[in-house]
């Protein structure tokens, strides 16, 4: 069979990572391809255009009622417009800035106090005062917004989805930026410090309704994801083509951070915190592709090995982890930056791993398929390099001759195991042999007890008998006088 297959390269064009309507940002999959702002826009005018639709069916319908109420006519059974025109109250409740007008229950004495708040009840709040305090009156109005924002949120988390929510907090978000931008006289990096914190404070206090929705949809799609990257844990770092030696150790420390960087984005709360374990991870496998081809990591390196790094780590929750990032982090962190770059390469390669098929990995369907579902292939293994027929077919043959080697081996040490079994019998059957000559000899010639002793016998009527050793030990005349103690004079 012929391994000369074309092979589906791990291969992402950087114009592929930018926003689809040129805007130079970074998109994202969970935006159709747009980043943050073009969304957003484009979410905002396609409301627009159904909120003006509305209007008018409402309009058209109150008209006819008016005209069928002038004259009597009989009652006509509902049409299906009748139920959309709801929808133009029900539009406007849900995306308008008068959805948090009204508090569903009496707000706290903590955050109607024109001032700071005395004693804060938690350490996040101290913290987040503490960092406000210099800002004086701008501080205090920002601790306002934040604190009912979250407290009005929690309330209604049983009524909002997980969609409807993130809108809010984005909106709460621009809004916000837009008053500190004025406030700092257009200073971003002041700006950026302050959002920093207020998303700490917001996404601290909302992690549980922001990351454990009452929707089961991103469960399921966590449990999906998790099943997928179990099932392909065979797949190699040859089959990816990425440039990562383990079996040097500083590479191999390089790779176990990067798994310990993306598990532990299930232990943080704040999106952006989470943001920086996916930036950490990136770059120590970018140190790790390094050191092992001793020059810099291009992106057509580093794709299949943060590829290989999320299949040997399959961190838990995944899918909610990025969805979580995508909805509520600051959407200036996701747009530009090294933060944006690496986090779309992460969202890339989770839609490689869900789409991943044979061709990506040189391998044939029945191989593919034989792989995933748990049993060894019998044939010989493709290889994993992408250089052209040449270099596969060279590949393939060497492989070849290493199972022949390997079959080699294996004979040898069956008869090896096989001339082991024989020599034990024959010893066993040699010693069975050595102890019925043994038998023999002995019946033929049986041991019969020694002779009497010569030595005198004890006087008649002497009951009282004396040892042949003791007997033979009567004569001390010989033996050197005893020692005796002396005084010394010294």
């Amino acid at each position: 069979m012929s391994r000369h297959r074309e092979r589906r390269g791990i291969h992402v064009d950087q114009s592929e990572l930018l926003c689809r309507k040129g805007c130079g940002f970074y998109g994202n999959a969970a935006w159709q391809g747009l980043c943050s702002q073009c969304y957003r826009e484009e979410l905002q005018h396609s409301r627009q255009r159904q909120i003006e639709e509305d209007c008018a069916l409402a309009k058209r319908l109150q008209q006819e009622e008016e005209e069928a109420s002038s004259k009597p006519a009989p009652p006509r059974p509902p049409r299906p417009e009748d139920k959309k025109s709801g929808t133009v109250t029900t539009v406007k409740k849900l995306f308008s800035p008068s959805l948090w007008a009204t508090a569903p229950r009496k707000e706290s004495q903590e955050a109607r106090m024109p001032g700071v708040p005395s004693a804060p009840r938690d350490r996040l709040t101290r913290d987040f005062l503490h960092f406000l305090r210099p800002l004086q009156k701008i501080g205090q109005e920002v601790y306002r917004q934040s604190h009912t924002l979250t407290e009005r949120a929690a309330a209604r988390k049983q009524d909002l989805s997980p969609e409807e929510l993130s809108e809010c907090v984005q909106d709460f978000y621009q809004s916000l930026a837009d008053r500190l931008l004025s406030h700092f006289k257009g200073s971003t990096d002041s700006v950026e410090r302050v959002m920093e914190e207020v998303e700490k404070y917001v996404m601290t206090r909302l992690h549980q309704a922001a990351l454990c929705p009452q929707t089961a949809e991103d469960q399921r799609k966590d449990l999906a994801l998790h099943t997928r990257i179990r099932d392909l844990h065979w797949v190699s770092v040859e089959m990816l083509c990425a440039p990562v030696d383990e079996e040097l150790a500083e590479v191999s420390d390089c790779v176990v951070r990067a798994i310990t960087d993306l598990i532990e984005m299930d232990s943080r709360c704040v999106p952006w915190e989470k943001l920086r374990c996916v930036t950490s991870c990136s770059k120590r496998i970018i140190n790790a592709v390094t050191a092992t081809k001793r020059q810099p990591a291009s992106a057509d390196d580093f794709l299949p090995a943060l590829i290989h790094v999320v299949l040997r780590a399959n961190p838990p929750r995944l899918h909610s982890h990025i969805q979580n990032i995508t909805r509520f982090c600051h959407p200036s962190r996701l747009m530009k930056g090294e933060d944006g770059y690496y986090f779309t390469n992460l969202c890339c390669a989770v839609a490689f791993i869900e789409k991943l098929d044979g061709q990506s990995l040189n391998l044939s369907t029945e191989e593919f398929e034989q792989h995933m579902s748990g049993q060894p292939w019998a044939g010989t293994p493709a290889p994993g390099g992408a250089q052209g027929g040449a270099q596969a077919g060279a590949q393939g043959g060497a492989r070849t001759s290493e199972l022949d080697l390997l079959g080699g081996l294996s004979l040898q040490q069956d008869g090896g195991q096989e001339g082991g079994r024989r020599r034990e019998a024959d010893l066993i059957d040699w010693q069975s042999g050595v102890e019925d000559q043994g038998h023999d000899s002995l019946g033929q010639c049986p041991l019969e007890a020694p002779p009497p002793s010569s030595a005198p016998g004890p006087a008649p009527g002497n009951t009282n008998t004396s040892s042949a050793i003791d007997s033979d030990n009567v004569d001390t005349e010989r033996l050197p006088p005893p020692l005796l103690p002396q005084v010394f004079a010294g």
